[in-house]
Order: C-alpha cells, then structure tokens, then sequence
C-alpha cells in the first residue's frame, strides 16, 4: 500500500483524496486554519480572544472555520453554563497537538523567509 502521493487513494471520513498531502491540506489548508492552529498552541481561548489576537479575520471566517476545525476534530468547543451568556472555549484536541511540530516548523520558515526578504513591522 503507498503512503504518499504516488497514485494510491487515501479515504477518511468517508471522503477520498488522491493523496495524503491532499488529505493534509484539506484538514489545515486555508488562510485561517493554520493560525487558529498556531494561537491556540499555547492555551485554549475564547472566540473573542481568538478575534482580538487575529486582528484581520472576520467575525463569520472565524466562526466558520472553527465549525470545520472542531468537525474535522482538531480542535475541542466546550461550553461552560446553560443560560445565556455561555463560556466557550477552544482548545487542541490530542489530535490537534500532533500538528505543533508541523506548526513550529511552518512558523520558523516564515520567520526565515521575514529576516532574509521581509521585516517585522507593527501595523
């Protein structure tokens, strides 16, 4: 059986890919994932702290991709109280926290890729 992308299909979830890095960037490809990911290595957060932190995203995009983080089960939504206003906070699940090595990696290549190209401004 292949394990890469060398013409073997993949399947999880009932959804077929043609190879695992397509499989892969289905789960954390996108603008947003990947730093939803990133802010919440550290801790688990609550929305507002996650909008507040990622300055740019809208209110809709991250809710949305939170929905598909949590259904694709990187991410844990736990709701604290019954009434309104609840206290929901997003975490990593154990299945989550095997993408940090992943993570660290792509975020020292963007650090590389500011030092030797770009710069570090505050906007």
């Amino acid at each position: 059986m292949k394990i890469e992308c060398i013409g073997e299909h993949v399947k999880l979830n009932g959804e077929i890919y043609p190879c695992t890095v397509s499989l892969a960037m289905d789960l954390i490809g996108g603008k947003w994932k990947t730093v939803i990911l990133y802010h919440l290595k550290a801790n688990p957060k609550r929305y507002s702290e996650l909008l507040k932190e990622m300055q740019t995203v809208t209110e809709m995009t991250l809710s949305l991709q939170l929905k598909q983080l949590e259904k694709d089960g990187l991410i844990l939504r736990k709701v604290f109280g019954k009434k309104p206003p609840v206290k929901v906070i997003y975490s990593l699940t154990d299945f989550g926290k095997t993408f940090i090595p992943t993570l660290d990696a792509i975020t020292a290549w963007g650090n590389q890729i500011t030092e030797q190209k770009g710069e570090f401004v505050n906007a």
